[in-house]
């Protein structure tokens, strides 16, 4: 509350299948969580059926997957039923969310958005992923981030900003801001929304560090570019229902 925060998407990180239904009864009771991203993999022969359970929810929104437990987006691409089960969820009306970007995994999305078209997709962590620092895998990157920008159905997650540098967490906007401008430039004030990786970003930095430094930036681009970043971008993401009054006057 000390920050404005009146919602938020929560964002299921255990690989085990019940706690998708647990993290939903916990967001029953709590109604400043306007939606949950739950964990499935898409790869699994459980998955159609495991969908259709958690879709029933209304607050559940979509799916993670990425760098996290050992999978492999690049890796199932060729897989068809991996394929069909993501077309699943994009017929569903929910999203895919990405988990802890990296050069490789940023060209696997890429791939994914020309054979699901249609899924909504959600880069977290972007600015976390700086560019690699030999010049031909840096100008892949960008390319492969520059080809991302032109799909309008994929959208980034400014959250872990913040990152660890010689033992210490530089707290500087001025540290963090040629990237994130690069960031901003490719993807453009409509596709950009605020993530804070809390409390997962605690092993960083507090979060009023956190908060502190993506909101000087987003300050600097104006009232209107605030606006979209912190909450109206969000809805029509995720497409969360409000619940509580304040959350009411943002969705109208």
């Amino acid at each position: 509350m000390p920050f404005g925060v009146v919602g938020a998407i929560a964002v299921e990180c255990s690989p085990w299948v019940k706690d998708n239904d647990w993290l939903l009864n916990v967001a029953a009771k709590n109604t400043i969580i306007v939606g949950v991203i739950g964990d499935l993999d898409p790869a699994a022969p459980t998955f159609p059926r495991q969908l259709e359970h958690l879709r029933a929810n209304s607050l559940f929104r979509g799916i993670r997957y990425g760098n996290l437990w050992g999978r492999s987006l690049g890796g199932q691409l060729n897989n068809a039923e991996f394929i069909t089960n993501l077309k699943r969820v994009s017929a569903a009306g929910l999203l895919l969310e990405s988990a802890n970007p990296n050069p490789v995994l940023i060209a696997g999305i890429l791939n994914l958005t020309d054979r699901v078209p249609d899924l909504r997709i959600v880069i977290d962590h972007l600015p976390q992923a700086v560019p690699p620092a030999e010049p031909a895998a840096r100008r892949a990157y960008e390319q492969d981030l520059r080809a991302l920008g032109q799909r309008s159905n994929v959208f980034v997650k400014g959250s872990e900003v913040l990152r660890r540098v010689d033992g210490k967490v530089p707290t500087d906007l001025d540290f963090y801001k040629p990237w994130l401008d690069e960031i901003w430039e490719i993807f453009g004030e409509d596709r950009l929304l605020y993530g804070s990786d809390w409390p997962n970003s605690d092993h960083v930095a507090p979060y009023a560090a956190t908060f502190d430094v993506i909101s000087q930036y987003v300050n600097g681009r104006g009232p209107h570019a605030l606006e979209k970043f912190f909450w109206k971008n969000s809805i029509g993401v995720y497409r969360w229902h409000r619940r509580t009054a304040a959350q009411a006057r943002l969705a109208a």
